[in-house]
């Protein structure tokens, strides 16, 4: 008798991420149980899940859970979480874009969607968030494409494109995609000093204040010796006391670890990449830098990059104050991060009683299936 339990799984690149993708049936129904599994899977806790797939990073600790849909809106479900390193947390409190990346090519593969060639749209409901995502996929011969000429800053080499639109995203967790109501509120940090930030909430809620305005440049790489020190606490502490202005949470103490995310921006310049690259200021409509779970994130979240884009094109925000003119007048906003840039494609209107509301939101990305097989999970 084995003292295991086989589950099938499927390690999955989706944008600048790496996750384990699980169906759903494979999985125990009880909550508790389902994420006892889902721990072990990952070997968690432990700083560098040394017994498990996980790969000791916040970017690749990330899991997707996949089963058909009932809904007659979408082909299937998809639950996204942050598996927790050093602790047994498992934070389903948003979702995460650059997973869902992976989710389109996982159901055509996995036979879970009719085929069209050459390409196959997949309606993907988002339970974290109770959204809909829209994917273009490639395919040939019945699977999912991964090789292509898509230039993905953060991933090696080129990828085959994914067209992902991220569907009525506006107010993701709460009610509007102003969650306080104002394009600026002011903070007082316990340094005593007083700031500026933009809450917003699109896709996934998240708060913004400007890099200058705390003493930085949004420069800043995830190695730097003042990120860890000085920014990373900081920002901390910014977006626990947002997470109580926009009634996510009672008490700062009580903020999830991957809502609401975090950004410092600043006017595009010339800056280097973590790799050394130089992005110019032309290629960038404005700089940004942001936090996965405890450290510096090496790129750019997707669905934070919905969000801070969202924030530019409202006027008023401090991400519109620092946003080029060229991204206010075509809706495209290029986001320069430690990796590169990326592109978000955003529209955001006013309705009829004077709410801006975010109308459109896409974002080009890419995936590739790098294992699979089973998982072995200890009885």
């Amino acid at each position: 008798m084995y003292d295991f339990k086989k589950i099938k799984a499927a390690v999955i690149r989706g944008g600048t991420s790496k996750g384990v993708y699980l169906l759903a049936k494979d999985l125990p129904s009880d909550p508790e149980q389902r994420d006892r599994v889902i721990l072990a899977i990952f070997g968690s806790p432990d700083a560098r899940q040394i017994n498990g797939l996980g790969g000791a990073d916040p970017l690749t600790s990330k899991l997707a859970i996949i089963a058909p849909s009932e809904r007659p809106n979408a082909d299937v479900d998809y639950t996204f979480g942050y598996v927790g390193i050093a602790t047994s947390d498992i934070d389903y409190g948003g979702n995460c874009g650059n997973i869902s990346q992976g989710v389109g090519p996982f159901a055509i593969d996995e036979g879970m969607v009719s085929i069209t060639e050459p390409v196959t749209t997949v309606r993907i409901f988002n339970t974290n968030t109770n959204k809909m995502i829209e994917a273009q996929v490639e395919v040939k011969n019945g699977k999912s494409v991964t090789s292509g000429d898509f230039i993905h800053h953060g991933v090696p080499g080129k990828s085959s494109k994914i067209l992902m639109n991220f569907e009525d995203s506006g107010g993701s967790r709460t009610p509007h995609l102003l969650p306080t109501g104002n394009v600026q509120d002011e903070m007082t940090l316990n340094d005593g000093r007083t700031i500026k930030v933009s809450i917003v909430d699109a896709s996934n809620p998240g708060v913004f204040v400007k890099a200058i305005d705390l003493g930085f440049t949004a420069k800043e790489l995830p190695t730097d010796e003042i990120t860890t020190l000085k920014l990373l606490p900081l920002m901390e502490e910014i977006r626990a006391k947002a997470s109580v202005m926009m009634g996510l949470t009672q008490t700062p103490e009580e903020v999830a670890a991957g809502i609401p995310k975090v950004a410092i921006v600043a006017l595009s310049s010339d800056y280097a990449t973590s790799d050394g690259v130089l992005i110019k200021k032309a290629e960038c409509d404005f700089l940004a830098r942001t936090k996965a779970l405890t450290v510096m994130h090496k790129a750019y979240a997707v669905t934070g990059g919905i969000c801070v884009s969202a924030a530019a094109l409202v006027e008023g925000t401090v991400v519109n104050e620092v946003l080029s003119d060229a991204a206010k007048r075509t809706g495209v906003v290029r986001i320069g991060h430690p990796s590169g840039v990326t592109p978000f494609q955003v529209e955001v209107q006013k309705n009829d009683r004077g709410e801006f509301i975010l109308t459109k939101s896409l974002v080009v990305g890419s995936s590739r299936r790098i294992m699979d097989g089973f998982v072995y999970v200890p009885n």
